[in-house]
């Protein structure tokens, strides 16, 4: 039986692969398709090969690692500051009425606006290099992950927190020792949502702003019409976010690897 088990795991996780990529692989079928068909001109749509191979002339002329670090040095510096402050201030909401008086209504209004609405605002404000990127990465990640943490902090049992003031515990190690581990569960949700989010907020404002990374220079090959150039960062971008969450996929199990026990 051990022995069968170890056999079926390199099965399993080929088929779990094969699964995961199943999206691209028919996208790219079907975009072959439709251009070996003449369906589409190549000025707008190239073929699959015509990309491949654009793609390595562009990787060897550090046109893809180079603005993808930017791009992502953008992304995650502003989503552990919105993870930091969120996770704080969630955390808050669940335990003190006058935290939650004070932040619902703000949560309530900024949560559902759209944020690339903002970025004019924060070009003007803070520039368009790299910390007009990171703070509206950090502000249109920062809600959800208030809203994550405030409910998971929420629903811990009010007897726990009770046993723990009688027991003489500090309201700091309240916070930290039993909500926060509690609530781990929904921030690690929560992450997982903003991660994309943070992303896409990263590109857009470099297509918009400019400033270097990927979505600026995707939007300076689309003008000289450098199509295949184009699409090698789009599909740089969906990579990017594809093996990204599955990163994060295996960080939940490993990390919540007891919530999946019980």
């Amino acid at each position: 039986m051990p022995e069968t088990r170890t056999r079926a795991r390199p099965l399993r996780r080929l088929l779990d692969g094969a699964i995961y990529a199943y999206p691209l692989i028919l996208v790219l079928v079907l975009w072959e398709a439709v251009t070996e068909m003449g369906y589409v001109r190549p000025l707008f749509l190239p073929g699959v090969g015509a990309v491949v191979q654009q793609f390595w002339p562009m990787l060897i002329g550090h046109q893809i690692v180079e603005p993808l670090a930017v791009s992502l040095f953008r992304a995650f510096a502003g989503l552990a500051l919105a993870v930091a402050i969120g996770t704080g201030v969630g955390l808050a909401m669940a335990r003190f009425s006058y935290a939650r008086w004070a932040f619902d209504p703000l949560v309530s209004l900024a949560f559902p606006s759209p944020k690339i609405a903002f970025v004019p605002i924060f070009v003007l404000w803070f520039g368009i290099d790299h910390l007009s990127k990171i703070l509206l990465v950090a502000f249109t990640c920062v809600f959800p992950m208030i809203v994550a943490t405030y409910h998971g902090a929420s629903a811990v049992s009010g007897i726990i927190i009770w046993s723990a003031q009688a027991m003489g515990t500090p309201e700091r190690k309240i916070m930290t020792r039993i909500m926060l581990p509690a609530s781990l569960p929904h921030v690690i949700n929560g992450l997982r949502v903003t991660l994309p989010v943070a992303l896409i907020s990263a590109f857009t404002a470099e297509m918009v702003a400019g400033g270097g990374g990927v979505g600026s220079a995707m939007m300076y090959a689309q003008r000289f019409f450098q199509t295949p150039t184009v699409f090698v960062y789009i599909i740089m971008m969906l990579l990017t976010g594809l093996l990204l969450d599955l990163a994060m996929t295996k960080l939940r199990r490993r990390l919540l690897r007891w919530e999946q026990e019980n």
